[in-house]
C-alpha cells in the first residue's frame, strides 16, 4: 500500500482528459469530476482538504469562470490551472489566475512537473485553517480558537481549574489573550451568573490603583465628591482578573495581600471592614519568580495568587493554528471592511507562516487590520503585512534546484514503480547504494506496511 494513494483531487473541465486522469490516478491520486457550476456544488462540501485542477479553455466561457469563483476562493481548494496559450487568457480569466491559483502549466506539459504541482496545492490547501476547524471544536471554549496540542493543553487545563473555586495565575507573553482564558474559565465556573471584572495593573498609575481596586468614600482626598466602588466591591460574587499583575506597585501588593488572606477590604478615606467574595484570577508576562528573587514581588503574594496556574503558549508554539487564526481575523476584518477582501495571496500564507510572531496574536491582528486598507484587488501580499518576503520566493541557488531536482525525480520514481527499490534504481540509471544514500539524504524512509514497501517522505 503506498503512502501516496487516495491523495483527493477535484478535477473541474467540460472535456476530460482520460490519458491525464489515467496517469493521475496511476500516481495515487483520487479524482473527483465537475463540468459545471453544479457539479461542484455537490462536490465541494467535503470537509476533506484537496488539490483542484481546472482545464480553463476545455469550453468554459468567462461568464463559467466567474460563476466558479466562489468555489475558486474556497477555502479547502487549492487549484492549478491548463490553459491552451498564456497569450490568449482573456483579462477575467488572467484576474482568476492570479488570485486563486497556486500554479498553471501551458499545454502540452510535463506529467510529472503537473503532479509535483499538485502535491504542493494539496499540501497548501491542508494547512488552511478550514483543513481542521471542525477537529477540536468540542473542547474549545466559547471565544477561544486553537487546535494544536498546546491550546488543548490549555483548554484541558482550563476545564480543570474551573472546578475549583480558588485563585488562578495565568502566565504567558505579552499579546497571547491572557484575558480571553480568564473569561473561560469566569464563564465555566459557578460564578459564571456573577460579573466578571478586569483590572490593568500595568496601565493604572501607582497612585490611582488603590483608589481603583478598593474605592473610596465622599471626602477621602480632594476631588472625592462622591462615594465610589471598588474594582474588587463591584465584582461581588464573581470573578477579579487582574492583568499585569507583576508590574503591580509594592505597596499595593501589601493591600492586596491582605484582602487575599481576610476577604475583606476598606474604601479609602473609610472605617468599615467590608466582607467580599470574590474568586481571584491574575496573569502576567513576568517571570513572578525571578521577580521574588530581585524583590520585586511579594514571596507571600505569589502563592497566595498561584494556587493553580495556567499557561498560554506564545503564538510561535502554535503550528497550525496560525493560519487557523489568520483567516478568523481576516473574517472578521472583512465585516468591517468598506472594500472587498478575498484573501491571502499563497506567498502572504509562507510569509505568515515563516514570520516568528514577537507580539503574537496582537500583532497578528494588528498586521492583518493594516494589510485589508492597503492590500491591492482585495488580495493581500506580504508587502500588504509589511511581513519579509517568503524564503521560497527568493532566488535559489543552483545547487539548491540541483537538489530539488533530484528529489523530486526519486519521489516520482517511487510512485511509478510502487516503490520497489531495484526497478527505481534502474529507471534513474543508478545502483540500489545510491539510491539508498539519496532516500538517506533527502529523508525518504522505506519501511515494512501491512500491505508490501511503504515510502515516507520525512
Amino acid at each position: 500500500m503506498s503512502a501516496y494513494a487516495n491523495r483527493p483531487l477535484l478535477y473541474l473541465s467540460q472535456h476530460h482528459d482520460a490519458t491525464l486522469c489515467r496517469a493521475l490516478s496511476q500516481r495515487g491520486w483520487k479524482i473527483s469530476f465537475a463540468s459545471n457550476l453544479q457539479d461542484l456544488e455537490a462536490l465541494a462540501h467535503s470537509p476533506q482538504p484537496c488539490a483542484a485542477l481546472l482545464d480553463v479553455h476545455s469550453g468554459f466561457s468567462d461568464s463559467d469562470l466567474e460563476s466558479f469563483e466562489p468555489w475558486l476562493a474556497h477555502p479547502l481548494l487549492s487549484w492549478i490551472g491548463i490553459v491552451a496559450s498564456r497569450d490568449a487568457l482573456s483579462d477575467a480569466t488572467r484576474r482568476l489566475l492570479g488570485l486563486y491559483f497556486v500554479d498553471y502549466y501551458t499545454a502540452p506539459f510535463e506529467l510529472a512537473q503537473l503532479a509535483h504541482s499538485l502535491g504542493h496545492a494539496q499540501g497548501m490547501a491542508q494547512m488552511r485553517p478550514a483543513a481542521q476547524r471542525e477537529t477540536a471544536n468540542s473542547a474549545r471554549p466559547d471565544g477561544m480558537i486553537g487546535n494544536c496540542p498546546a491550546m488543548q493543553a490549555l483548554f484541558r487545563g482550563i476545564e480543570k481549574v474551573s472546578l475549583w473555586d480558588t485563585p488562578v495565575l495565568i502566565s504567558g507573553e505579552s499579546g497571547t489573550g491572557k484575558e480571553l482564558a480568564a473569561q473561560a474559565i469566569h464563564r465555566a465556573s459557578e460564578r459564571a451568573q456573577k460579573p466578571f471584572v478586569a483590572v490593568n495593573c500595568a496601565a493604572i498609575p501607582p497612585t490611582l490603583l488603590m483608589s481603583e481596586l478598593f474605592g473610596y468614600e465622599r471626602g477621602a482626598f480632594t476631588g472625592a465628591a462622591k462615594r465610589k466602588l471598588g474594582r474588587i466591591e463591584m465584582a461581588q460574587g464573581g470573578t477579579l482578573f487582574l492583568d499585569e499583575i507583576g508590574d503591580m506597585p509594592l505597596e499595593s501588593q501589601t493591600s492586596l495581600l491582605r484582602f487575599l488572606e481576610t476577604g475583606r477590604i476598606e474604601r479609602l478615606g473609610g472605617t468599615e471592614s467590608i466582607e467580599v467574595d470574590v474568586r481571584i484570577v491574575s496573569a502576567t508576562h513576568v517571570d513572578l519568580e525571578a521577580a521574588i528573587a530581585a524583590e520585586r514581588f511579594r514571596g507571600d503574594l505569589y502563592h497566595r495568587l498561584c494556587v493553580l496556574r495556567v499557561r498560554q503558549p506564545p503564538l510561535r508554539e502554535r503550528g497550525s493554528d496560525l493560519m487557523l487564526l489568520a483567516e478568523h481575523v481576516l473574517a472578521s476584518v472583512r465585516k468591517q471592511s468598506p472594500n472587498r477582501i478575498r484573501g491571502f495571496s499563497p506567498t502572504a500564507l509562507r510569509a505568515i507562516q515563516q514570520h516568528v510572531w514577537p507580539g503574537n496574536v496582537r500583532e497578528l491582528i494588528n498586521r492583518i487590520r493594516h494589510a485589508a486598507a492597503m492590500c491591492e484587488d482585495g488580495v493581500i501580499q506580504p508587502e500588504d503585512l509589511e511581513l519579509a518576503a517568503p524564503v521560497e520566493e527568493r532566488p535559489m541557488t543552483l545547487a539548491a534546484i540541483r537538489e530539488a531536482a533530484e528529489q523530486n525525480a526519486i519521489v516520482e520514481a517511487l510512485q511509478r514503480n510502487h516503490e520497489r527499490l531495484i526497478d527505481v534504481a534502474a529507471e534513474l540509471g543508478i545502483s540500489r547504494v545510491t539510491l539508498f544514500r539519496l532516500m538517506r539524504d533527502y529523508k525518504l524512509q522505506v519501511k515494512k506496511g501491512d500491505l508490501g514497501l511503504v515510502c515516507v517522505q520525512g
